[in-house]
């Protein structure tokens, strides 16, 4: 009895780590802090930008919504992108070929509002981005921790 209560217990957590590593992020359940999320109503405020307010606590513009389908957190995306701190200092722009659950909250839940060849631009807080990270990019370009971030994102196909 004992064995086969152990073979159990062992094959329900072999089974677990089989979906956590084959699944993918649906559904991030992050709300950034009102904090957050009124620094970023600010930096709008003051550069007369309007946007919508996600649920979350991110803002964005749909520039162009596209055709077709939209992706989900298990798509693998392929998109063309330009990140910007609040600062004006562009970070990044790149092309990026990935599946949207590996990347940052903020992406996780915007790109669904788009479609194939649809353009996105969202306002991140920082508990939707880099967090507490400091991070460095290839140029040498810092993104200081609890930063906002800023990104222009065309969605070119996802599959």
């Amino acid at each position: 009895m004992k064995y086969e209560f152990l073979i159990l217990i062992s094959a329900l957590l072999f089974s677990g780590c089989l979906k956590q590593s084959g699944g993918c992020n649906s559904d991030p359940n992050i709300v950034a802090p009102l904090s957050e999320q009124t620094e970023v109503e600010n930096y709008l405020i003051a550069n007369n930008i309007s946007a919508v307010k996600n649920r979350a606590g991110f803002f964005y513009k749909i520039i162009e919504p596209g055709s077709g389908d939209n992706p989900n957190p298990c798509s693998t995306i392929k998109v063309n992108y330009t990140g910007y701190l609040t600062s004006g200092v562009q970070f990044e722009k790149n092309q990026l070929f990935l599946r949207l659950d590996v990347l940052i909250p903020g992406w996780i839940m915007s790109l669904p509002f788009i479609k194939k060849n649809g353009r996105i631009k969202i306002y991140l807080p920082p508990s939707l981005g880099y967090r507490d990270k400091e991070k460095r990019n290839d140029n040498g370009i810092v993104i200081p921790a609890y930063s906002i971030l800023i990104y222009d994102i065309t969605l070119i196909d996802f599959q």
